[in-house]
């Protein structure tokens, strides 16, 4: 099925089957639902940084996982096309008990615009979408708005509310802690 929603981070809020929340100050989540269980999540937030900065901090694939909540283990694999392939595991405790979901992404950069991910073995059912980079300008100077566009469908005997509320959390967790890291390693 193919979305109608136009793409972030110029998203609109007042979409048919839309909720909108922002979980930290500065990002805002939108979460659509899609054909039976599945979900469209569009999150975005402003960082006082170039594109090339931002950039270097989201394709630092081996230490990913130094510095992103839940996320456990990020780690480059070896593509048989020569492309670049990904593995990652998230973890989280859900009522004392837990959980890690395993994703292994193929990525195709367009640097510095867009950073597109499929899904190519894990335990979801599906689990794409893509990174974009919209340079903007603000009142304190350069910027960009980071974007994250994921169409997630978890497996059957997954709560599909229960997923979809852990991930929301985990955006809004993870764009901040992009942020803070190109301002650590960069400064801006």
């Amino acid at each position: 099925m193919t979305a109608t929603t136009p793409e972030i981070p110029n998203f609109e809020p007042a979409l048919l089957g839309a909720e909108v929340s922002a979980q930290a100050p500065g990002v805002t989540i939108h979460t659509e639902k899609l054909e039976g269980q599945q979900r469209r999540i569009l999150a975005s937030t402003q960082i006082p940084a170039t594109a090339d900065q931002v950039w270097q901090v989201l394709t630092d694939y081996n230490n990913l996982s130094s510095f992103i909540p839940n996320l456990s283990h990020s780690q480059r694999l070896s593509h048989p096309n020569g492309g670049i392939r990904l593995e990652q595991i998230g973890s989280q405790c859900f009522l004392n008990i837990k959980f890690c979901a395993r994703v292994v992404l193929d990525m195709v950069e367009a640097f510095p615009k867009e950073l597109r991910f499929t899904m190519v073995e894990g335990d979801f059912r599906q689990f794409e979408g893509k990174w974009t980079l919209e340079p903007v300008k603000d009142a304190a100077g350069e910027a960009v708005c980071l974007g994250y566009d994921l169409v997630i469908r978890p497996p059957r005997a997954m709560p599909v509310a229960l997923i979809e509320r852990h991930i929301r959390n985990d955006l809004s967790r993870n764009l901040q802690a992009i942020s803070d890291r190109t301002l650590v390693l960069f400064g801006a």
